[in-house]
């Protein structure tokens, strides 16, 4: 057997297409026998005319064809890890990986995750080898990522990936395929690209290149999510170099860049919501790898020969140790990043460009009257009841802003504000943060969404009547409030199990019945009110993630 026959023939046979058919069956019906089930599949196939005709859906049922396809779980990943076998002499097996091998996509137009569980599995680079040392190179649309990505490679001999670029790559080659069509769509207005999608790309990319001493990566990771999938998947970054830069100066390069070369990505709307993404990502990430001691913050606004300068001394003492040591800018100003201080540029300056653009901050009768417009949504649950989770789905379902209160306050204590300060001190203290201060952080968040989305679901709040009542004076009434009904039980298994794989030792049996017995003391006044105003919907969380969500989708459906 040559070194190619096992990659030929999986790709010939369509197994893994007819390995994705039959554990999405499984994953959803949950056989007795599954042996006789996958009997009975198999038979279907034959039927069928062979495994080139199985889709993701094939097993599900007619009656089920608008369920998303069953990807996500650990037992498919599981499944695909022992597909070559040890025995199997494939040429790659020593690096524990596989090179790019794009004959093995599962193309689906409802499945935007590719390969992602198959290419998971391996390893990127040779783990019997030092890997080549990583930069990557993160900062706001405009900040100058692409040029200083460019001279460090060449600095340095490294290897240059411009993330962005591979998208767009993909994007143009593939024009007419409905995934990367709406992938397309999705960066045009200015939102990130599927995680999935983007990594496996970065994998892929990688994997050409194994052999390279460093690799300079431009433009990711986006968000902390984004930043653990890379360290999971692919290795721990040697260097991050964070190019600051205000607004008002990302602005200007933007609107520049636009009229020269006219990138689809650099339409006014989509310049808008990247910049505030970027503005509610930014200080997060950067705290994430601050706290690893990998990141290195630079001031983006000056000249650039500058910047380099500044950037070529911090590599030569953080890779290169052996060089005179040189010092360089390590800490982050955080007034690059956040609209604070006396005379600093909001992103409302650049929306005020244009009308269909809300600006920054509202007064509390112009915040209420553009509510009416848009659609308000609770999500409430207990710990571990999956709200989070089913935000993010519904949020990405129906074009809403995801808000999470607690994610609100986290980001605020990285402030330099007064308010920031005042919360700082409070927790220090051991007294809970006041109403007044959490719906002033909410208003903020909602503003500066305002005209840029469906509505806004959020997740976690209200916790008691009188945060309700609050909310709804000085902002509105929720249009849907749903409620995660979950056992104490199971949500207590749920949070204990999920701690110990944290390592959290100090989370308890004990200490989560307590947490239980507040939130529903809280949580009862509450449903009763939203019960007699015909607002509330309870869905049962203790069902898969899957039912759950259709369940979600259901009372939904009704606003939109």
């Amino acid at each position: 057997m040559n070194s190619t026959d096992p990659k030929e023939y999986l790709t010939r046979r369509e197994i893994p297409q007819l390995f994705e058919g039959l554990l999405n069956g499984l994953m959803y019906y949950r056989p007795e026998d599954p042996v006789d089930y996958l009997e009975s599949c198999l038979q279907k196939v034959r039927e069928l005319g062979g495994s080139e005709k199985v889709k993701w859906d094939t097993f599900v049922g007619p009656d089920k064809r608008n369920l998303p396809p069953l990807n996500g779980g650990q037992a498919r990943r599981s499944f695909f890890r022992n597909v070559l076998p040890e025995s199997c002499n494939f040429p790659y097996r020593r690096y524990d990986r596989l090179p790019p091998i794009h004959q093995f996509s599962i193309e689906s137009d409802t499945d935007l995750s590719e390969t992602a569980e198959l290419i998971e599995e391996y390893e990127v680079f040779d783990p019997s080898r030092p890997h080549p040392k990583i930069i990557l190179v993160i900062g706001g649309p405009g900040s100058g990522k692409g040029t200083q990505s460019l001279k460090i490679a060449e600095r340095y001999g490294f290897e240059y990936i411009s993330v962005g670029e591979l998208l767009r790559k993909k994007i143009h080659n593939t024009s007419s395929n409905r995934k990367w069509s709406l992938i397309a769509k999705i960066i045009t207005t200015g939102e990130l690209a599927p995680q999935e999608t983007t990594i496996t790309e970065i994998k892929q990319k990688l994997m050409q290149i194994p052999d390279s001493e460093g690799i300079v990566i431009d433009g990711f990771p986006r968000d902390v999510a984004q930043a653990l999938s890379f360290e999971d998947q692919i290795c721990t970054p040697d260097l991050v170099v964070f190019l600051a830069c205000d607004n008002h100066k990302l602005k200007e390069r933007l609107l520049k860049r636009a009229e020269q070369q006219g990138r689809p990505d650099d339409n006014l709307k989509a310049i808008q919501r990247r910049l505030m993404n970027f503005k509610q990502n930014a200080v997060p990430l950067v705290s994430y790898f601050q706290e690893k001691g990998l990141i290195i913050t630079f001031d983006a606004d000056r000249d650039e020969e500058e910047v380099f300068d500044d950037i070529s001394a911090a590599v030569d003492n953080k890779l290169f140790p052996a060089k005179e040591p040189v010092a360089g800018p390590s800490e982050l100003d955080l007034s690059l990043i956040l609209d604070a201080g006396e005379g600093a540029e909001s992103t409302s300056d650049f929306e005020d460009q244009s009308e269909d653009i809300a600006p920054h901050s509202f007064g509390d009768d112009y915040l209420r009257e553009e509510l009416k417009k848009t659609k308000v949504i609770f999500v409430l649950g207990g710990p571990a009841s999956g709200k989070g989770s089913q935000c993010e789905k519904l949020a990405h379902k129906y074009n809403l802003t995801y808000v999470y209160v607690a994610d609100l306050l986290q980001n605020e204590l990285t402030a330099t504000s007064e308010r920031s300060k005042l919360i700082k001190d409070l927790m220090q203290h051991g007294n809970p943060v006041p109403m007044d201060i959490i719906l002033e952080i909410l208003k903020d968040s909602i503003s500066s969404s305002l005209g840029s989305t469906k509505g806004f679901l959020l997740d976690g709040f209200p916790c008691e009547l009188r945060q309700a009542e609050e909310f709804e004076c000085q902002l509105c009434t929720p249009h849907l409030v749903l409620y995660l009904d979950c056992p104490a039980e199971i949500m207590t298994t749920r949070v204990v199990r999920r701690s110990k794989v944290s390592h959290r030792n100090e989370v308890t049996t004990e200490n989560v019945k307590r947490r239980l017995q507040i939130f529903y003391q809280g949580m009862e006044p509450l449903l009763t009110y939203y019960e007699t105003k015909a607002l509330l919907c309870k869905v049962s969380a203790e069902r898969s993630p899957d039912q759950v969500f259709l369940q979600l989708c259901t009372s939904m459906d009704s606003l939109f």
